[in-house]
């Protein structure tokens, strides 16, 4: 999850809205990615959610997900369902 960075990408959906204190720059934004595709401690690991260069919480409280993962969003059967429904659509 990079987080919300102020890029052109927002003039599709309506403007970024996430409060300034909340916005990352660009380089804050691409830090998680960079270190789950180039750490050798990482090698091998996946279905996982990171955020913040770090492994996300488990989000259980309803609290918006302002932060965190949804249970859901781990479930290896939904993992299933999302690649066999996307190879279905490129069929």
């Amino acid at each position: 999850m990079p987080g919300a960075i102020a890029t052109n990408l927002q003039r599709h959906t309506g403007g970024l809205r996430t409060p300034p204190e909340r916005q990352k720059t660009i380089a804050q934004g691409a830090a998680t990615s960079v270190l789950l595709a180039t750490s050798l401690l990482l090698k091998g690991v996946g279905g996982r959610y990171f955020e913040d260069c770090n492994e996300a919480t488990l989000v259980t409280n309803g609290n918006g997900y302002m932060s965190g993962v949804a249970p859901y969003a781990l479930n290896p059967d939904n993992a299933d369902r999302l690649w066999n429904e996307s190879l279905r659509l490129l069929a």
